[in-house]
Protein backbone atom coordinates (compact mmCIF):
# COMPACT_ATOMS: atom_id res chain seq x y z
CA UNK A 1 0.00 0.00 0.00
CA UNK A 2 1.54 3.47 -1.06
CA UNK A 3 2.03 5.80 1.23
CA UNK A 4 0.02 9.41 0.84
CA UNK A 5 1.33 12.80 2.67
CA UNK A 6 -1.85 14.99 2.64
CA UNK A 7 0.29 17.81 3.36
CA UNK A 8 2.61 17.80 1.06
CA UNK A 9 0.14 16.72 -1.49
CA UNK A 10 -1.97 19.46 -1.10
CA UNK A 11 1.08 22.03 -1.09
CA UNK A 12 2.41 20.63 -4.63
CA UNK A 13 -1.78 20.97 -6.09
CA UNK A 14 -1.09 24.54 -4.38
CA UNK A 15 2.01 25.54 -6.73
CA UNK A 16 0.55 23.66 -10.05
CA UNK A 17 -2.90 26.80 -9.42
CA UNK A 18 -3.42 28.50 -11.94
CA UNK A 19 -2.87 26.61 -14.40
CA UNK A 20 -0.43 27.36 -17.44
CA UNK A 21 -0.68 24.16 -19.63
CA UNK A 22 -2.69 25.58 -23.08
CA UNK A 23 -4.34 21.89 -22.47
CA UNK A 24 -5.78 22.54 -19.01
CA UNK A 25 -9.24 23.88 -18.97
CA UNK A 26 -10.50 27.29 -17.64
CA UNK A 27 -13.69 26.46 -16.72
CA UNK A 28 -13.97 22.66 -16.05
CA UNK A 29 -12.80 21.13 -12.60
CA UNK A 30 -9.23 19.45 -13.02
CA UNK A 31 -6.09 18.56 -11.73
CA UNK A 32 -2.65 19.91 -12.34
CA UNK A 33 -1.35 16.27 -11.71
CA UNK A 34 -2.66 12.92 -11.67
CA UNK A 35 -5.79 11.05 -12.98
CA UNK A 36 -9.05 12.12 -11.94
CA UNK A 37 -12.55 9.99 -12.90
CA UNK A 38 -15.50 9.51 -11.16
CA UNK A 39 -17.21 12.87 -9.33
CA UNK A 40 -18.21 11.36 -5.70
CA UNK A 41 -20.13 12.30 -2.52
CA UNK A 42 -21.85 15.74 -4.15
CA UNK A 43 -23.70 17.19 -1.43
CA UNK A 44 -24.83 20.63 -0.08
CA UNK A 45 -24.11 21.48 3.53
CA UNK A 46 -23.85 24.65 5.35
CA UNK A 47 -24.10 27.21 2.26
CA UNK A 48 -21.97 25.34 0.62
CA UNK A 49 -21.41 22.48 -1.91
CA UNK A 50 -19.13 19.82 -1.85
CA UNK A 51 -17.52 18.17 -4.71
CA UNK A 52 -15.72 14.69 -4.07
CA UNK A 53 -13.99 13.18 -7.16
CA UNK A 54 -12.01 10.08 -7.98
CA UNK A 55 -7.86 11.29 -7.90
CA UNK A 56 -5.13 8.95 -7.99
CA UNK A 57 -2.12 11.71 -7.16
CA UNK A 58 0.37 9.46 -7.59
CA UNK A 59 0.37 8.76 -11.48
CA UNK A 60 -2.11 9.08 -14.51
CA UNK A 61 -2.73 4.70 -14.51
CA UNK A 62 -6.15 3.56 -12.86
CA UNK A 63 -4.80 2.59 -9.16
CA UNK A 64 -4.11 4.32 -5.81
CA UNK A 65 -7.94 5.68 -6.17
CA UNK A 66 -8.43 8.45 -3.61
CA UNK A 67 -10.88 11.40 -3.18
CA UNK A 68 -9.73 14.95 -4.09
CA UNK A 69 -12.32 17.80 -2.25
CA UNK A 70 -13.09 20.73 -2.95
CA UNK A 71 -16.01 23.24 -1.38
CA UNK A 72 -17.86 25.90 -3.35
CA UNK A 73 -20.84 28.48 -3.01
CA UNK A 74 -20.88 29.50 -6.91
CA UNK A 75 -19.57 27.21 -9.10
CA UNK A 76 -17.18 29.66 -10.36
CA UNK A 77 -15.13 30.23 -6.79
CA UNK A 78 -13.40 27.40 -5.67
CA UNK A 79 -11.65 26.16 -2.54
CA UNK A 80 -7.86 24.81 -3.79
CA UNK A 81 -8.76 21.14 -4.42
CA UNK A 82 -7.29 18.55 -1.72
CA UNK A 83 -6.71 15.24 -0.93
CA UNK A 84 -9.52 14.20 1.43
CA UNK A 85 -9.55 10.15 1.22
CA UNK A 86 -6.79 7.47 0.44
CA UNK A 87 -6.45 3.97 0.92
CA UNK A 88 -5.10 3.50 4.49
CA UNK A 89 -6.47 0.31 5.83
CA UNK A 90 -7.09 -3.81 4.97
CA UNK A 91 -10.43 -2.70 3.71
CA UNK A 92 -9.96 0.16 1.22
CA UNK A 93 -5.79 -1.19 0.86
CA UNK A 94 -6.88 -1.35 -3.63
CA UNK A 95 -8.64 1.82 -3.37
CA UNK A 96 -11.32 4.87 -1.86
CA UNK A 97 -13.98 3.58 -4.94
CA UNK A 98 -16.97 5.55 -5.76
CA UNK A 99 -19.72 6.40 -3.52
CA UNK A 100 -22.09 9.19 -2.53
CA UNK A 101 -22.06 12.24 -0.06
CA UNK A 102 -24.73 13.64 2.33
CA UNK A 103 -25.27 15.87 5.60
CA UNK A 104 -25.93 14.96 9.15
CA UNK A 105 -26.17 16.76 11.94
CA UNK A 106 -23.96 19.91 10.28
CA UNK A 107 -21.52 17.12 9.17
CA UNK A 108 -20.80 16.46 5.51
CA UNK A 109 -20.85 12.35 5.60
CA UNK A 110 -19.67 10.16 2.72
CA UNK A 111 -20.74 6.44 1.66
CA UNK A 112 -17.94 5.18 -0.51
CA UNK A 113 -16.50 1.37 -1.92
CA UNK A 114 -13.61 0.00 -0.13
CA UNK A 115 -11.89 -2.25 -2.53
CA UNK A 116 -9.63 -5.12 -1.17
CA UNK A 117 -7.78 -7.47 -2.97
CA UNK A 118 -6.08 -10.90 -1.74
CA UNK A 119 -4.76 -13.40 -3.36
CA UNK A 120 -6.71 -12.40 -6.24
CA UNK A 121 -10.64 -12.38 -4.41
CA UNK A 122 -11.78 -9.40 -4.55
CA UNK A 123 -13.52 -7.77 -1.39
CA UNK A 124 -15.75 -4.83 -1.45
CA UNK A 125 -17.16 -3.56 1.81
CA UNK A 126 -19.55 -0.12 1.80
CA UNK A 127 -18.58 2.20 4.34
CA UNK A 128 -19.48 5.55 6.29
CA UNK A 129 -16.75 8.10 6.80
CA UNK A 130 -16.90 11.68 8.10
CA UNK A 131 -15.51 14.97 6.83
CA UNK A 132 -13.01 16.74 9.25
CA UNK A 133 -11.72 20.38 9.93
CA UNK A 134 -9.00 19.47 7.96
CA UNK A 135 -10.61 18.53 4.77
CA UNK A 136 -9.62 15.18 5.71
CA UNK A 137 -12.69 11.95 5.79
CA UNK A 138 -12.19 10.27 9.03
CA UNK A 139 -13.27 6.14 8.22
CA UNK A 140 -16.29 5.58 10.02
CA UNK A 141 -18.29 2.10 10.58
CA UNK A 142 -18.14 -0.52 8.00
CA UNK A 143 -22.24 -1.20 7.09
CA UNK A 144 -22.00 -3.94 4.76
CA UNK A 145 -19.11 -6.03 4.44
CA UNK A 146 -18.88 -7.55 1.15
CA UNK A 147 -20.62 -8.56 -2.10
CA UNK A 148 -24.05 -10.58 -0.91
CA UNK A 149 -24.80 -13.96 -2.29
CA UNK A 150 -25.21 -14.23 -5.82
CA UNK A 151 -23.25 -11.23 -6.48
CA UNK A 152 -19.37 -10.93 -7.75
CA UNK A 153 -16.81 -8.86 -6.17
CA UNK A 154 -18.31 -5.73 -8.73
CA UNK A 155 -20.20 -4.82 -6.60
CA UNK A 156 -19.81 -0.78 -5.63
CA UNK A 157 -20.58 3.00 -5.94
CA UNK A 158 -23.53 2.93 -3.31
CA UNK A 159 -26.30 5.87 -4.12
CA UNK A 160 -28.46 7.10 -0.72
CA UNK A 161 -31.95 8.30 -1.33
CA UNK A 162 -34.92 8.82 0.53
CA UNK A 163 -38.65 7.67 0.12
CA UNK A 164 -41.68 7.19 2.63
CA UNK A 165 -39.46 9.02 4.88
CA UNK A 166 -36.97 6.04 5.41
CA UNK A 167 -33.25 5.67 3.88
CA UNK A 168 -32.48 3.24 1.12
CA UNK A 169 -29.44 2.77 -1.56
CA UNK A 170 -29.33 1.71 -4.97
CA UNK A 171 -25.66 0.15 -5.42
CA UNK A 172 -24.21 -1.00 -8.98
CA UNK A 173 -23.58 -4.95 -9.11
CA UNK A 174 -23.00 -7.91 -11.31
CA UNK A 175 -24.83 -11.26 -10.60
CA UNK A 176 -22.74 -14.40 -10.25
CA UNK A 177 -23.60 -17.12 -13.44
CA UNK A 178 -21.89 -18.48 -16.60
CA UNK A 179 -22.73 -15.28 -17.99
CA UNK A 180 -21.86 -12.27 -15.74
CA UNK A 181 -24.95 -10.22 -15.98
CA UNK A 182 -25.34 -5.96 -14.67
CA UNK A 183 -28.10 -4.96 -12.27
CA UNK A 184 -28.63 -2.98 -9.26
CA UNK A 185 -29.52 -4.08 -5.69
CA UNK A 186 -31.38 -1.91 -3.23
CA UNK A 187 -30.46 -1.92 0.86
CA UNK A 188 -33.22 -0.36 3.00
CA UNK A 189 -32.64 1.28 6.58
CA UNK A 190 -33.84 -0.73 9.76
CA UNK A 191 -33.30 -1.12 13.16
CA UNK A 192 -30.91 -3.51 13.12
CA UNK A 193 -29.07 -2.04 9.89
CA UNK A 194 -29.25 -2.05 6.30
CA UNK A 195 -31.02 -4.78 4.40
CA UNK A 196 -30.64 -6.46 1.21
CA UNK A 197 -34.26 -6.21 -0.48
CA UNK A 198 -32.53 -7.81 -3.70
CA UNK A 199 -32.31 -6.88 -7.58
CA UNK A 200 -34.60 -4.03 -9.07
CA UNK A 201 -36.54 -5.90 -11.59
CA UNK A 202 -36.58 -3.83 -15.14
CA UNK A 203 -37.55 -4.76 -18.86
CA UNK A 204 -34.01 -4.46 -20.07
CA UNK A 205 -32.94 -8.15 -19.79
CA UNK A 206 -29.39 -8.86 -20.47
CA UNK A 207 -28.16 -5.60 -20.37
CA UNK A 208 -24.50 -5.68 -20.49
CA UNK A 209 -22.26 -7.29 -17.54
CA UNK A 210 -21.98 -4.64 -15.22
CA UNK A 211 -23.56 -1.44 -14.34
CA UNK A 212 -22.01 1.36 -12.02
CA UNK A 213 -22.65 4.28 -10.75
CA UNK A 214 -26.47 4.23 -10.05
CA UNK A 215 -28.34 6.84 -9.05
CA UNK A 216 -32.45 6.80 -8.19
CA UNK A 217 -34.04 9.84 -8.63
CA UNK A 218 -37.11 11.51 -8.05
CA UNK A 219 -39.24 13.77 -10.46
CA UNK A 220 -42.40 14.92 -9.30
CA UNK A 221 -44.72 11.45 -9.70
CA UNK A 222 -41.77 9.71 -11.52
CA UNK A 223 -38.43 8.02 -10.33
CA UNK A 224 -35.63 7.76 -12.47
CA UNK A 225 -32.59 5.54 -12.29
CA UNK A 226 -29.03 6.49 -14.24
CA UNK A 227 -26.47 4.01 -14.49
CA UNK A 228 -23.62 2.97 -16.66
CA UNK A 229 -23.63 -0.33 -18.26
CA UNK A 230 -20.75 -2.14 -19.58
CA UNK A 231 -20.70 -4.38 -22.54
CA UNK A 232 -23.70 -3.01 -24.83
CA UNK A 233 -23.21 -3.32 -28.38
CA UNK A 234 -22.78 0.12 -30.48
CA UNK A 235 -25.81 0.54 -32.47
CA UNK A 236 -26.29 3.18 -35.30
CA UNK A 237 -27.55 6.16 -33.79
CA UNK A 238 -26.49 5.84 -29.82
CA UNK A 239 -24.19 3.19 -28.17
CA UNK A 240 -20.95 4.45 -29.63
CA UNK A 241 -18.68 5.01 -26.75
CA UNK A 242 -17.39 1.94 -24.76
CA UNK A 243 -18.99 2.19 -22.06
CA UNK A 244 -22.51 3.93 -21.80
CA UNK A 245 -23.88 6.19 -19.32
CA UNK A 246 -27.32 6.86 -19.14
CA UNK A 247 -31.10 6.14 -17.68
CA UNK A 248 -34.53 4.70 -17.77
CA UNK A 249 -38.04 6.61 -16.77
CA UNK A 250 -40.56 5.12 -14.98
CA UNK A 251 -42.17 4.13 -11.27
CA UNK A 252 -40.11 2.72 -8.73
CA UNK A 253 -42.44 0.15 -6.63
CA UNK A 254 -40.12 -1.13 -3.61
CA UNK A 255 -42.55 -3.46 -2.48
CA UNK A 256 -42.04 -5.73 -5.72
CA UNK A 257 -38.87 -4.06 -6.81
CA UNK A 258 -40.01 -3.32 -10.02
CA UNK A 259 -39.04 -0.67 -12.39
CA UNK A 260 -42.75 -0.17 -13.25
CA UNK A 261 -43.75 1.21 -16.92
CA UNK A 262 -40.01 2.66 -17.56
CA UNK A 263 -38.75 4.14 -20.29
CA UNK A 264 -36.17 2.52 -23.11
CA UNK A 265 -32.87 2.78 -22.01
CA UNK A 266 -31.69 6.59 -22.94
CA UNK A 267 -28.20 8.41 -23.03
CA UNK A 268 -27.55 11.29 -21.20
CA UNK A 269 -24.69 12.53 -23.36
CA UNK A 270 -24.16 11.99 -26.79
CA UNK A 271 -20.23 13.04 -27.12
CA UNK A 272 -17.29 10.96 -26.82
CA UNK A 273 -16.05 11.77 -23.04
CA UNK A 274 -19.10 11.52 -20.68
CA UNK A 275 -19.40 8.39 -18.12
CA UNK A 276 -19.52 7.95 -14.25
CA UNK A 277 -22.19 11.31 -13.85
CA UNK A 278 -23.47 11.95 -10.00
CA UNK A 279 -26.36 13.60 -9.18
CA UNK A 280 -27.04 15.67 -6.13
CA UNK A 281 -30.29 17.07 -5.45
CA UNK A 282 -30.61 20.99 -3.59
CA UNK A 283 -33.63 23.46 -3.14
CA UNK A 284 -35.71 21.19 -5.71
CA UNK A 285 -32.63 21.07 -8.30
CA UNK A 286 -31.37 17.61 -9.68
CA UNK A 287 -27.46 19.05 -10.83
CA UNK A 288 -25.69 16.43 -12.33
CA UNK A 289 -21.53 16.39 -12.67
CA UNK A 290 -20.18 14.20 -15.10
CA UNK A 291 -16.78 12.40 -15.66
CA UNK A 292 -15.65 13.77 -19.11
CA UNK A 293 -13.67 10.60 -20.12
CA UNK A 294 -13.86 7.09 -20.56
CA UNK A 295 -12.66 4.23 -18.49
CA UNK A 296 -9.85 2.09 -21.15
CA UNK A 297 -9.25 4.37 -23.37
CA UNK A 298 -6.39 6.01 -21.67
CA UNK A 299 -3.92 6.24 -25.36
CA UNK A 300 -6.52 8.32 -26.70
CA UNK A 301 -5.64 11.52 -24.37
CA UNK A 302 -2.53 13.38 -24.63
CA UNK A 303 -2.00 14.96 -21.38
CA UNK A 304 -1.11 11.99 -19.75
CA UNK A 305 2.69 12.60 -21.51
CA UNK A 306 2.15 16.04 -19.26
CA UNK A 307 1.22 14.24 -15.99
CA UNK A 308 -2.32 15.24 -15.89
CA UNK A 309 -5.39 13.35 -17.19
CA UNK A 310 -9.32 13.76 -17.42
CA UNK A 311 -11.93 17.04 -16.75
CA UNK A 312 -15.19 17.23 -15.07
CA UNK A 313 -17.81 18.47 -16.21
CA UNK A 314 -19.60 21.72 -15.49
CA UNK A 315 -22.64 21.52 -13.23
CA UNK A 316 -26.23 20.84 -15.13
CA UNK A 317 -29.66 21.17 -14.04
CA UNK A 318 -31.62 18.04 -14.96
CA UNK A 319 -35.31 17.86 -15.84
CA UNK A 320 -37.80 15.27 -16.90
CA UNK A 321 -40.46 15.81 -19.47
CA UNK A 322 -42.42 12.85 -20.98
CA UNK A 323 -40.02 10.35 -19.72
CA UNK A 324 -36.97 12.28 -21.24
CA UNK A 325 -34.38 14.22 -18.97
CA UNK A 326 -33.20 17.54 -20.60
CA UNK A 327 -29.76 19.27 -18.81
CA UNK A 328 -29.09 22.40 -18.78
CA UNK A 329 -26.08 24.34 -17.49
CA UNK A 330 -26.58 25.53 -14.18
CA UNK A 331 -27.58 29.11 -14.26
CA UNK A 332 -24.63 30.16 -12.10
CA UNK A 333 -22.55 29.83 -14.61
CA UNK A 334 -23.47 32.92 -16.53
CA UNK A 335 -21.37 34.81 -13.70
CA UNK A 336 -18.50 33.56 -16.03
CA UNK A 337 -19.19 35.62 -18.79
CA UNK A 338 -17.65 38.60 -19.76
CA UNK A 339 -20.48 40.83 -20.85
CA UNK A 340 -18.29 44.00 -22.31
CA UNK A 341 -16.67 41.84 -25.11
CA UNK A 342 -19.90 40.02 -26.23
CA UNK A 343 -20.48 39.94 -29.74
CA UNK A 344 -23.96 39.56 -31.23
CA UNK A 345 -24.77 37.57 -34.30
CA UNK A 346 -27.51 38.58 -36.07
CA UNK A 347 -27.80 37.13 -39.45
CA UNK A 348 -29.79 36.71 -42.65
CA UNK A 349 -27.36 34.03 -43.81
CA UNK A 350 -26.62 33.68 -47.96
CA UNK A 351 -23.64 31.89 -47.71
CA UNK A 352 -21.40 31.27 -44.44
CA UNK A 353 -21.27 32.88 -40.92
CA UNK A 354 -17.43 32.71 -39.37
CA UNK A 355 -16.80 34.00 -36.04
CA UNK A 356 -13.19 33.72 -33.86
CA UNK A 357 -13.85 32.58 -30.18
CA UNK A 358 -12.04 33.42 -27.59
CA UNK A 359 -9.89 31.33 -25.02
CA UNK A 360 -13.10 30.30 -23.39
CA UNK A 361 -16.50 30.76 -24.95
CA UNK A 362 -19.99 30.35 -24.62
CA UNK A 363 -22.19 30.21 -27.99
CA UNK A 364 -25.71 30.68 -27.81
CA UNK A 365 -27.47 30.30 -31.47
CA UNK A 366 -30.66 29.29 -33.18
CA UNK A 367 -30.27 29.00 -36.51
CA UNK A 368 -33.66 28.81 -38.75
CA UNK A 369 -32.90 26.31 -41.20
CA UNK A 370 -35.56 27.73 -44.24
CA UNK A 371 -35.16 25.84 -47.15
CA UNK A 372 -31.65 24.03 -45.87
CA UNK A 373 -31.22 20.82 -45.34
CA UNK A 374 -27.80 20.22 -44.09
CA UNK A 375 -26.16 22.66 -41.65
CA UNK A 376 -22.73 22.22 -40.38
CA UNK A 377 -21.07 24.14 -37.86
CA UNK A 378 -17.04 23.49 -37.18
CA UNK A 379 -14.43 24.31 -34.00
CA UNK A 380 -11.85 25.59 -37.10
CA UNK A 381 -7.90 25.12 -35.04
CA UNK A 382 -5.44 26.22 -37.63
CA UNK A 383 -6.00 23.21 -40.40
CA UNK A 384 -8.00 21.09 -37.99
CA UNK A 385 -11.40 21.02 -37.38
CA UNK A 386 -14.39 19.53 -35.27
CA UNK A 387 -17.45 19.38 -37.18
CA UNK A 388 -21.42 19.29 -35.93
CA UNK A 389 -23.90 18.12 -38.77
CA UNK A 390 -27.23 18.01 -38.97
CA UNK A 391 -29.25 16.70 -41.76
CA UNK A 392 -32.65 17.77 -41.63
CA UNK A 393 -34.47 15.07 -43.79
CA UNK A 394 -32.98 12.32 -41.60
CA UNK A 395 -33.18 14.07 -38.27
CA UNK A 396 -29.35 12.95 -37.30
CA UNK A 397 -27.04 15.12 -35.56
CA UNK A 398 -23.42 14.20 -36.27
CA UNK A 399 -19.99 15.30 -34.24
CA UNK A 400 -16.97 14.13 -36.31
CA UNK A 401 -13.76 14.32 -34.42
CA UNK A 402 -11.28 12.91 -37.13
CA UNK A 403 -10.38 16.51 -38.31
CA UNK A 404 -7.64 16.75 -35.19
CA UNK A 405 -4.69 15.05 -34.87
CA UNK A 406 -4.15 14.21 -31.19
CA UNK A 407 -5.61 12.29 -29.06
CA UNK A 408 -9.51 10.59 -29.43
CA UNK A 409 -11.07 10.66 -32.85
CA UNK A 410 -13.58 9.18 -34.44
CA UNK A 411 -17.92 9.96 -35.17
CA UNK A 412 -20.80 10.01 -32.87
CA UNK A 413 -24.55 9.41 -34.41
CA UNK A 414 -27.73 10.34 -32.94
CA UNK A 415 -31.27 11.15 -33.57
CA UNK A 416 -32.50 14.84 -32.75
CA UNK A 417 -35.80 16.34 -34.37
CA UNK A 418 -35.76 19.84 -34.88
CA UNK A 419 -38.78 21.19 -36.62
CA UNK A 420 -37.99 25.01 -37.90
CA UNK A 421 -35.23 25.95 -35.71
CA UNK A 422 -31.39 23.99 -34.63
CA UNK A 423 -31.04 25.62 -31.09
CA UNK A 424 -27.61 25.08 -29.54
CA UNK A 425 -25.89 26.61 -26.09
CA UNK A 426 -21.89 25.54 -26.98
CA UNK A 427 -19.10 25.51 -24.61
CA UNK A 428 -15.63 25.67 -26.00
CA UNK A 429 -12.73 25.75 -22.86
CA UNK A 430 -9.22 24.78 -24.03
CA UNK A 431 -9.54 21.11 -24.72
CA UNK A 432 -13.26 20.47 -23.13
CA UNK A 433 -16.58 20.86 -25.37
CA UNK A 434 -19.48 20.61 -23.94
CA UNK A 435 -22.89 21.13 -26.70
CA UNK A 436 -26.45 21.70 -25.65
CA UNK A 437 -29.11 20.85 -28.38
CA UNK A 438 -32.47 21.92 -28.84
CA UNK A 439 -32.40 23.43 -24.80
CA UNK A 440 -30.74 20.71 -23.00
CA UNK A 441 -32.89 17.86 -25.12
CA UNK A 442 -29.45 16.12 -25.92
CA UNK A 443 -26.28 17.05 -24.74
CA UNK A 444 -22.38 16.16 -26.04
CA UNK A 445 -19.60 16.28 -24.11
CA UNK A 446 -15.92 15.89 -25.18
CA UNK A 447 -12.10 16.72 -25.48
CA UNK A 448 -9.80 18.24 -28.07
CA UNK A 449 -6.38 18.63 -27.97
CA UNK A 450 -5.38 21.03 -30.71
CA UNK A 451 -2.08 20.85 -31.76
CA UNK A 452 -1.44 24.33 -32.78
CA UNK A 453 -2.19 27.37 -29.40
CA UNK A 454 -4.78 29.32 -31.49
CA UNK A 455 -7.87 30.75 -30.28
CA UNK A 456 -10.73 28.30 -32.54
CA UNK A 457 -13.04 29.78 -35.39
CA UNK A 458 -16.53 28.74 -35.25
CA UNK A 459 -18.02 28.24 -38.79
CA UNK A 460 -21.62 28.03 -39.90
CA UNK A 461 -22.30 27.07 -43.47
CA UNK A 462 -25.76 25.63 -45.01
CA UNK A 463 -26.61 23.64 -48.55
CA UNK A 464 -29.37 26.14 -49.11
CA UNK A 465 -29.62 29.95 -47.46
CA UNK A 466 -30.23 29.95 -44.10
CA UNK A 467 -33.39 31.94 -43.08
CA UNK A 468 -31.75 33.61 -39.80
CA UNK A 469 -28.74 33.09 -37.74
CA UNK A 470 -29.16 34.94 -33.92
CA UNK A 471 -27.61 34.61 -31.00
CA UNK A 472 -24.69 35.56 -29.25
CA UNK A 473 -20.92 34.63 -28.56
CA UNK A 474 -19.51 35.12 -24.75
CA UNK A 475 -16.06 35.08 -23.66
CA UNK A 476 -16.00 33.36 -20.56
CA UNK A 477 -13.54 34.08 -16.88
CA UNK A 478 -11.55 31.28 -15.39
CA UNK A 479 -12.74 29.66 -12.31
CA UNK A 480 -11.33 31.14 -9.32
CA UNK A 481 -9.45 29.19 -6.68
CA UNK A 482 -9.10 30.55 -3.36
CA UNK A 483 -6.88 29.42 -0.41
Amino acid sequence: MEHFDKKAIDSKVAAGLPFTDRWHNRFHLEMPFGLINDPNGLTYADGEYHIFFQWNPLGCEHKNKCWAHVRTRDFVHYSLPELSLWPSDEHDKDGCYSGCGFAEKGKVRVFYTCNAKNDGVRTPAQRLGTLQEDGSVRKDEIVIPDSPEGITGHFRDPYLFHRHGRRYFVIGAQADGEKPRGTVLIYKEGKDGWQNLGELHTRLGDFGYMWECPNMLHFGSYDALIFCPQGLEAREFDRQNLYQAGYIAGHLSLDSMDMMQHTKFQELDHGFDFYASQVFQHEGRHILLGWMGMPDRDDEYPTREKGWMYSLTMPRVLTLRQGHIFSRPAAELKALRIEDTALDIDSDMEDKLSTRLFDGSEVLMDITLGKAKKVELTLVYGLEKTVFSYDHTTQVMTIDRTGMKNGGRGVRRFKMFVDRVLSLQLFVDRAAVEAFFQHGEEAASFLVFPEKNIRPELRVTADAPLETVTGRVWELDSFRFNP
